[in-house]
């Protein structure tokens, strides 16, 4: 409960009510819910006719239409179905970086994925989670129950940030993995090879499952705001550089726009949700103003 209360702040919980977080695209689930399915059977909403083969449930008979054409058709209606959510989380080294009073990349990304989490859990609906780095490390099946929320907080909060990434290795496994179509949330910073992410992400949408990226930086990273000299310490194997950073603070600045730009278009040409959220940023701003732009485009 502890880690619960850490995790979930009680603002960023009340900033979220009322928004649920429902699929744009179809989705597959494991019991009844509020979502569309793929599937066809008789309850819901009517979708189509087909014609009556001997052996089917003759309760299903549209008798308006055989009134007028003397033929047999059967109602089919859409199933509904519940969200099933895949919490990807990157616990790679470069996920401990924070600047000044932040949080690390890890810690912000954990707390976003806790309230996404609590949010679907309370909607009664199902979320699984994914830590990885250059690989799966730990993986938490889908589940609709409260208590879950407790056991997917523990693992987030027993794994820190260690070990090199490799995104589009770990994209390809989980895309197998998934058997299941439903919304897979990713929380990562993306340092890797770009052509290789958007090729990884790409799998996901081959599977049609939908897919956000929240892709999480600290401003540091961003504004570049160092002046003096300075040591900046390798991550993932890099090595340390001692350099004066007001000498590539421009080329610097254009590297990391030209990179994020290109991670945009190639989320954009695929139909994925990109979210870039700054750790600086309020976390219930950031979530809610996103989710209500995500419900205002189902209107």
């Amino acid at each position: 409960m502890e880690n619960s209360q850490k995790y979930l702040n009680p603002q960023t919980l009340a900033s979220l009510e009322g928004l649920d977080l429902q699929a744009r695209l179809v989705v597959e689930g494991y019991v009844a819910g509020m979502h569309p399915s793929p599937y066809n059977g008789f309850s819901v909403e009517f979708a189509e006719h087909r014609e009556y083969v001997p052996g089917d449930d003759i309760r299903h008979v549209d008798w308006k239409v055989w009134s007028k054409t003397d033929k047999l058709y059967l109602k089919q209606y859409e199933e509904e179905t519940n969200l099933l959510l895949y919490l990807l989380l990157d616990t790679s080294e470069s996920m401990g970086y924070a600047s000044g009073t932040n949080v690390t990349k890890l810690k912000y990304a954990q707390f976003v994925a806790a309230a996404l989490g609590y949010m679907v859990l309370q909607q009664q609906d199902s979320v699984g989670l994914a830590l990885f780095d250059d690989m799966v490390r730990r993986y938490l099946k889908p589940a609709g129950q409260p208590s879950h929320l407790k056991e997917l907080i523990h693992l987030m909060d027993t794994s820190p940030a260690r070990q090199k990434s490799d995104l589009s290795i770990v994209f390809h496994d989980l895309a197998e993995r998934f058997k299941k179509r439903g919304v897979i949330a990713i929380f990562s910073d993306l340092f890797d090879d770009v052509p290789k992410i958007i090729a990884g992400l790409r799998h996901f949408r081959h599977r049609r499952h939908e897919v956000i990226v929240f892709h999480i930086l600290d401003p540091a990273e961003l504004d570049f705001p160092f002046r003096d000299t300075t040591l900046f310490k390798g991550m993932e194997g890099m090595p340390e550089i001692l350099t004066e950073p007001h000498a590539l603070r421009r080329a610097y600045q254009a590297e990391i726009s030209a990179y994020l730009a290109e991670v945009k278009k190639g989320c954009q040409m695929i139909d994925i949700d990109y979210v870039p959220i700054r750790t600086d940023m309020d976390l219930d701003l950031a979530l809610s103003t996103y989710l209500a732009s995500r419900a205002a485009r189902k209107r």
